[in-house]
């Protein structure tokens, strides 16, 4: 099994670490070492995990921890900021530390989900009639197809 790519460096991950725990404190929410964990793991790949895929990776460090813990915090962090649910339909969700705008493409073989950005989609223009009728919270960019590696 091929080791993850992290996504940020060690002192970015240092710094990330730090204002979640500090978000934590202005929504309210305990620092627990468990949270710390999950979004440390979250934080040091890119693949996109499920809660079950950081849950295994998580009970390393902590083996009493549970999956509902693990859910309920990456559920949380998504109602933070401080990480997101990368859309799309049919497979258990999957999580994206990263919140900088980017989109993804996810390949409909293998799973995989790669990051990819393209500025002109930070700003998709809306149908006016959507914009009265509904208070437009995020838009986000999922394209599905067959990656590199399974064409």
């Amino acid at each position: 099994m091929k080791k993850a790519k992290s996504k940020f460096s060690s002192f970015e991950l240092d710094r990330k670490t730090d204002w979640f725990a500090n978000r934590c404190r202005e929504m309210g929410l305990k620092v627990t070492p468990q949270r710390i964990a999950v979004y440390r793991e979250l934080l040091k790949t890119d693949e996109h995990p499920s809660a079950e895929a950081l849950h295994k990776k998580v009970k390393k460090i902590f083996p009493n921890i549970s999956l509902d813990t693990v859910n309920r915090t990456l559920l949380t962090l998504d109602e933070i900021g401080a990480a997101q649910v990368v859309e799309g339909s049919g497979d258990a969700k999957r999580y994206d530390a990263d919140t900088a705008e980017h989109q993804h493409f996810k390949c409909v073989k293998c799973k995989r989900i790669i990051d990819f950005h393209h500025k002109p989609f930070d700003d998709i223009k809306l149908p006016a009639y959507i914009e009265r009728k509904f208070k437009v919270l995020r838009k986000t960019v999922y394209v599905e197809g067959i990656c590199d590696l399974c064409k």
